[in-house]
């Protein structure tokens, strides 16, 4: 690599690009999983993190003498932090607690979400505009859609907040497919 370095000086700036973007994805992912108590991911994770940082800063140090390479640097880490929120989005890792509150009939709510498959909770309570039904559902991250589809299907303009919560245990929630359910049919 030192060699094409030497010939081709031009690639130093893309090379530093790519790698911050890889490094501070690699961080960003690291650091949900850390948040989640997954012990045995973050320090995968980290590993190849902290080398891809080391083999960029030590280009950096040994051959960048210019403002390109330090505008790469720079800018692979804000673009590196984009695209970590991109695939953290897209893989939606981890559990929320789901809060719906509505002056509608909570039991419906609730029968709703039973039909498909997710627990639920109903708790009567007063707001400012009179009694209401509070509705409390733990779904996973990557089931949200789907619960927001059944929320504004029983209200349209529904209120509801969703929190993260690290670790879920017991209850009712959807069965999960694994890898090999998709070749041969479950038990």
């Amino acid at each position: 690599m030192i060699e094409l370095l030497d010939q081709y000086p031009y690639l130093l700036p893309l090379i530093i690009f790519f790698g911050r973007i890889v490094d501070v994805s690699l961080g960003t992912l690291r650091i949900i999983f850390v948040s989640k108590g997954e012990k045995y991911i973050a320090p995968f994770i980290g590993f190849f993190e902290v080398l891809i940082w080391i083999v960029i800063i030590s280009e950096i140090f040994a051959r960048a003498n210019d403002a390109l390479a330090y505008i790469s640097y720079a800018g692979g880490y804000a673009a590196g932090n984009f695209v970590g929120i991109l695939i953290e989005k897209r893989i939606a890792f981890g559990v929320l607690l789901c809060r719906v509150y509505t002056k509608g009939n909570g039991k419906e709510l609730v029968a709703l979400l039973n039909r498909e498959n997710f627990g639920a909770t109903l708790i009567h309570g007063s707001g400012s505009l009179g009694e209401i039904d509070i509705i409390e559902t733990v779904v996973e991250r990557r089931s949200m859609k789907r619960v927001e589809k059944i929320f504004t299907i029983f209200d349209p303009g529904v209120f509801y907040v969703a929190e993260d919560i690290r670790t879920k245990q017991r209850g009712i929630f959807p069965k999960t497919s694994s890898l090999l359910s998709r070749w041969r049919p479950g038990k």
